[in-house]
């Protein structure tokens, strides 16, 4: 494969690509960033949030907490301080649920 030929990849999200992915205001984000150890993006020289992929990934999970579970945010941490991975298995399962319900619907729609 060519140099041409790889696919680059992005490396850094900016807050507000990040919120668009999970339709929050940036500033939920900057809130939740004080609030969770775990939230912890790079800043460039200008103090811009950069956010890698691994940084999304905590941002979703604290969302997930939040907005779908209804934790508080004491209860969010709670949870996040018991251990990450069961909470990250049960919104990976989550998310490939909803998935298979979307393609679900499309195929039944298709079929009508």
């Amino acid at each position: 494969m060519s140099y041409k030929e790889k696919e680059i990849e992005k490396k850094y999200f900016s807050i507000g690509e990040v919120a668009k992915q999970l339709d929050v205001a940036a500033s939920q984000i900057r809130f939740w960033e004080g609030e969770f150890d775990i939230i912890n993006p790079r800043k460039n020289r200008n103090g811009k949030r950069q956010f890698t992929r691994e940084d999304i990934e905590k941002v979703k999970l604290v969302y997930h907490l939040v907005k779908e579970k209804g934790y508080t945010l004491q209860g969010a941490k709670d949870k996040l301080k018991s251990g990450t991975q069961a909470t990250k298995d049960t919104m990976d399962m989550l998310d490939t649920l909803k998935e298979v319900r979307s393609f679900l619907i499309d195929l039944k729609q298709k079929m009508e």
